[in-house]
């Protein structure tokens, strides 16, 4: 296992360019959709595209990339990228900007958001290239990166272990459900987004994000600016 990894960085042969460059390669990403019409917003199931004038509007916290919207009589164009994530925290520390510990934790998750996340160290993205580094304890842990609603057995799971990280910390929210509750709420059973309960530094949408998102909102967490690159995709 080692040797094929080793062999893969020499290579290059599985590796992705990124973040040097922008992958854009054939299902590396589902895209997203761009503000279209407000006929468009009849298609949408979830409530991401809110109606503005004669636009709608997406809110990307929402989308659960369905694609109802990108076919029919008012389909809406495609952004073929992977720089999905927002928020108004500041980085790290600029000791960190090379290398972070990150906590995963499971606060409802159905599965997609988990799969794609169990891509990252995978020879095709290998995240310990970029300095990013998964453990288990969250007191080793410098990001909380939380996926899935905060269901109600959840939530002081969540709240213990934002609390035993030292400080400086950060929270990364992965997923429509984890941005903002996503189908599944808010409800009785669970709170909503992670946002809810904790403070969000950033946001990745998506129903699941692809790894090379997750990349992108964990090395703009690190303090590392990237390219934003894509073309709106027909």
């Amino acid at each position: 296992m080692r040797l094929w990894a080793l062999r893969g960085l020499r290579s290059r042969r599985d590796l992705t360019g990124f973040p040097r460059r922008i992958d854009l390669a054939p299902g590396m990403t589902p895209g997203r959709p761009l503000d279209g019409p407000a006929a468009a917003a009849a298609a949408c199931p979830t409530g991401a595209l809110q109606v503005e004038g004669s636009a709608s509007r997406v809110a990307l916290d929402r989308c659960v990339h369905c694609q109802r919207c990108r076919h029919g009589e008012h389909a809406m164009r495609w952004r073929a990228d992977i720089a999905w994530s927002h928020g108004d925290g500041t980085p790290l520390p600029r000791a960190f900007h090379h290398s972070i510990h990150v906590r995963v934790l499971d606060a409802g998750d159905c599965g997609a958001c988990l799969a794609e996340l169990q891509q990252l160290p995978a020879p095709q993205y290998s995240l310990h290239r970029l300095g990013i580094f998964i453990t288990p304890s969250p007191r080793d842990a410098d990001v909380l990166l939380v996926v899935g609603p905060v269901t109600r057995a959840m939530r002081q799971p969540l709240l213990d272990t934002y609390a035993a990280m030292p400080a400086p910390k950060r929270v990364v929210a992965v997923g429509a459900c984890a941005a903002s509750g996503g189908v599944f709420g808010p409800s009785f059973a669970c709170a909503g987004g992670v946002a809810e309960v904790l403070p969000v530094d950033r946001t990745v949408p998506g129903c699941p994000p692809p790894p090379l998102a997750v990349l992108e909102a964990l090395l703009a967490v690190m303090g590392r600016s990237l390219p934003r690159d894509g073309e709106p995709a027909p």
